[in-house]
């Protein structure tokens, strides 16, 4: 199988588009649920969903329209991308509790990492795994299914 470098290239770009992305809606869901559950004193859950919500809305209109460039069926894609983020959840759910409770890395000690020791670092190390688990699992998805470019358009 021979790599071609110009699409090589142009999934390293969409690759980085989509972390910026990722970033930004990270932002957007903890700016939330600061202000909702600190400043306004909502409840947790409902701070907590309103963030992942304006995060998850935040991300498939920048992923439609900047890093992907589709012009599909906007209501299709919306769909699928709400499957794909349940999907990947669920996967990186899965892969936390492996990794926690089949590994027994939950047990892990607080100075695993010498030079940053971290209360419940087996829990800390598990969720920055987990997060590219699910991040690569997404962007496949989507690259894939939600976002998925017909190589021989409708005549």
């Amino acid at each position: 199988m021979k790599i071609d470098k110009e699409e090589a290239k142009q999934t390293g770009i969409q690759l980085l588009k989509y972390g910026v992305i990722g970033v930004l809606n990270t932002l957007i869901t903890l700016i939330t649920f600061y202000l909702l559950n600190t400043k306004l004193e909502l409840s947790y859950g409902i701070s907590n969903v309103t963030g992942y919500v304006l995060g998850v809305i935040n991300s498939f209109l920048w992923n439609r329209n900047w890093v992907f460039k589709t012009k599909n069926n906007f209501k299709r894609e919306l769909l699928l991308f709400v499957c794909g983020f349940f999907i990947c959840l669920a996967l990186q759910l899965c892969v936390s509790w492996i990794l926690l409770e089949g590994l027994g890395w939950k047990s892990l000690p607080d100075d695993i990492i010498p030079f940053f020791p971290m209360q419940k670092a087996g829990q800390n190390i598990v969720m920055v795994l987990a997060m590219v688990v699910y991040t690569l699992a997404n962007y496949v998805y989507n690259r894939t299914v939600t976002f998925r470019v017909d190589p021989t358009p409708n005549k």
